[in-house]
């Protein structure tokens, strides 16, 4: 004789927590007192006379920002793809960068590139006569190749995953689709990878968002340059800190708000 097992009751979700909860109430009045002393006891009469220059700087920042992310994704496909297909010693080279690159300060970086390669241009009369040296004169380049290696070694690691976390089915059914090589990789392998990586790219893109103010200790104008300057005029560090604080939480809110819109625009089934 068989016992007679009680249904379990149906799962309610949890209801979600309201803002009216003491505590919240609380940290909100805190956080609102802390604005409005900033706002009101802080001097911010100086924001008119460098808006001209803060705007060029958020602008230097944000290309310099989404060009080299752009040109580091770009190598850091193939960075990671050797690593999972091989020929091995090209594999075991993509390696080597990617730790080299990984394991060392980036600022160490900025300035072996700029001091050092820059130095060695300037050695050669070629150089200096030829077309280039406008541009090699200048410290744009270099920031913008040191940034660019540095997102490519880690997004090239983040790639090496994520191409080898595609499922083999995948693949192996493409193959006897009929599928040539490079059709099979534009089509299915690499927008596989990109969907995995995506939520990690987010992140490597406001941490090379962070990684920008660097440039400006090689005399490149940013809006962190700005800054800089703004407080040696004035003679105050709150004010221009606070503001510069405020300028990267935004970029880094609408940066991260546009990465999940795409994501949430991608289908998950089956990912």
């Amino acid at each position: 004789m068989s016992e007679h097992v009680p249904a379990l009751p149906a799962y309610t979700p949890p209801k979600a927590r309201s803002l009216l909860e003491p505590h919240r109430l609380f940290l909100i009045a805190v956080f609102a007192v802390i604005v409005f002393c900033i706002v009101w006891f802080m001097r911010w009469d100086w924001i008119p006379q460098y808006q001209g220059r803060l705007l060029y700087g958020i602008g230097q920042t944000l290309i310099l920002l989404f060009s080299t992310a752009i040109a580091g994704f770009l190598l850091a496909v193939p960075l990671g793809l050797v690593q999972v297909t091989g020929p091995r010693p090209l594999a075991w080279l993509a390696q080597g960068f990617c730790t080299l690159i990984r394991g060392t300060p980036l600022l160490l970086q900025l300035w072996l590139i700029y001091y050092g390669l820059g130095s060695i241009f300037a050695q050669y009369p070629e150089i200096r006569q030829s077309f280039l040296w406008p541009y090699l004169r200048q410290a744009w380049p270099y920031g913008f190749v040191t940034l660019m290696i540095s997102f490519a070694a880690y997004e090239g690691e983040v790639m090496r995953g994520a191409f080898a976390g595609v499922p083999k089915g995948e693949i192996e059914a493409a193959k006897a689709f009929g599928m040539r090589r490079f059709t099979l990789f534009r089509r299915i392998w690499l927008p596989r990878a990109i969907h995995r990586a995506l939520p990690t790219l987010t992140g490597e893109t406001v941490l090379q968002l962070k990684s920008t103010p660097l440039v400006a200790t090689i005399t490149v104008i940013d809006v962190y340059a700005v800054i800089s300057k703004v407080r040696q005029d004035t003679y105050l560090t709150y004010e221009p800190l606070l503001l510069l604080a405020l300028i990267y939480l935004c970029l880094t809110g609408i940066m991260i708000v546009a990465f999940r819109f795409v994501e949430n625009r991608i289908p998950t089934r089956g990912a």
